[in-house]
């Protein structure tokens, strides 16, 4: 799993050593090499912005600056370092990525209002020894795939080079990658505004939960994803639900939940986090799809393809699990190329409780109902 990556957790509740090992020789493009990268418009910007950052650090004082930057945060966002530095390397770099942030916004069908989204970070902990002050570093283009057999990164004349994955390359590696956390916040929003406004996640009526005191809910305890090891190029997931199920007034009906605890697969997390509000929905039963988010995840697109799929099912006076319309929604390149698609629950009831397996054998979660009183 990556941050940068995914991907959420779609919920449907339907009431239901050396230098030489690491690095290779230059290469035009390595992307198409060993594991297939998926093509994008996205990874394309990625590319040009990396190659143009990695030019500009010829300019010494404009490197020292954001070697500092890079030493001192985890994630340095480009744009901002950019439009406050006093090289001319540096303030020529603002207006193209300035011009990538609102591509990629586009692309990942979130709004102009998102703001800069181009993160860049050292490529390992063990790389901070190798950053020195006298020293150039290659800029590498996260990888979308957590099985890529090599990175590509580009020199300070614009040369790309093949960075094999295997190893932690001795050369230090600044790595160009969005901002899945932030891009991942816009884009709930937006999921949920393109929900709403199609009738899949109006608001439930206050009646019910005030009749009984408050009302119940399914809260996870605790939950933990497994998956491949985690490649040194990438960072921590950005996890997001989407419960899905008939609301009250019998109409499909989608409510995102937002994860971000999730970063790290074989991890163990004890989040105590409400997951289904049981007063929403009709029936009592949910069926729950889990997904990360990635670079080229496209929100808007997400939406559209869950409404449409979602709004020819109809109630037919009993349950009827949605979480198979919403997996056939998704693209079929979250299931192949990336690893979008984690895993997956069926038929969770009000009343479920205990620890939970997914259905491909990929994840489990503890669960208990939980009634929330009113103040």
């Amino acid at each position: 799993m990556r941050r940068g990556a995914l991907i959420g957790v779609v919920l449907s509740a339907v009431i239901g050593g050396s230098v030489q090992p690491a690095i290779a020789s230059a290469a035009a493009d390595t992307d198409s090499r060993a594991t297939a990268q998926r093509k994008s418009p996205v990874r394309d910007i990625e590319k040009q912005i990396a190659r143009s950052l990695a030019t500009s650090l010829t300019n010494s004082q404009w490197r020292a600056q954001m070697r500092t930057a890079a030493l001192g945060t985890d994630e340095v966002d480009l744009h901002a370092l950019a439009g406050k530095s006093a090289t001319p390397a540096g303030r020529n770099l603002t207006a193209t990525v300035s011009a990538a942030d609102r591509r990629l916004a586009d692309l990942k069908g979130l709004p102009a209002s998102t703001g800069s989204l181009l993160r860049v970070r050292l490529g390992a902990p063990s790389m901070r020894a190798h950053l020195k002050s006298d020293t150039t570093p290659w800029v590498a283009v996260a990888a979308t795939d957590d099985n890529a057999k090599t990175l590509t990164a580009y020199d300070n004349q614009g040369r790309a080079h093949a960075v094999d994955t295997a190893h932690v390359p001795d050369r230090p590696l600044y790595v160009l990658d969005i901002d899945v956390a932030k891009a991942h916040r816009a884009g709930l929003a937006v999921l949920d505004a393109a929900l709403a406004a199609k009738g899949l996640g109006a608001q439930a009526g206050p009646a019910k939960a005030q009749a009984a005191g408050g009302w119940w809910a399914t809260k996870v305890d605790a939950i933990e994803v497994n998956d491949d090891q985690e490649p040194w190029f990438k960072g921590a997931a950005e996890m997001f639900s989407l419960v899905t199920g008939f609301g009250l007034d019998g109409k499909a009906r989608v409510d995102s939940v937002d994860m971000p605890y999730l970063d790290y697969d074989g991890t163990t997390y004890y989040p105590n986090q409400i997951l289904v509000n049981w007063s929403n929905y009709k029936y009592n039963l949910a069926d729950v799809v889990m997904m990360e988010d990635d670079d080229g995840t496209n929100y808007r697109a997400l939406a559209t393809a869950i409404t449409t799929a979602l709004l020819t099912i109809t109630d037919q006076g009993t349950y009827i699990p949605l979480v198979n319309a919403v997996l056939s929604a998704i693209p079929d390149s979250w299931f192949t190329d990336d690893p979008d698609y984690v895993e997956s629950w069926y038929t969770l009831a009000k009343n479920s409780s205990g620890r939970l397996n997914g259905a491909s054998g990929n994840g489990w979660m503890t669960v208990e109902p939980y009634f929330v009183e009113e103040l």
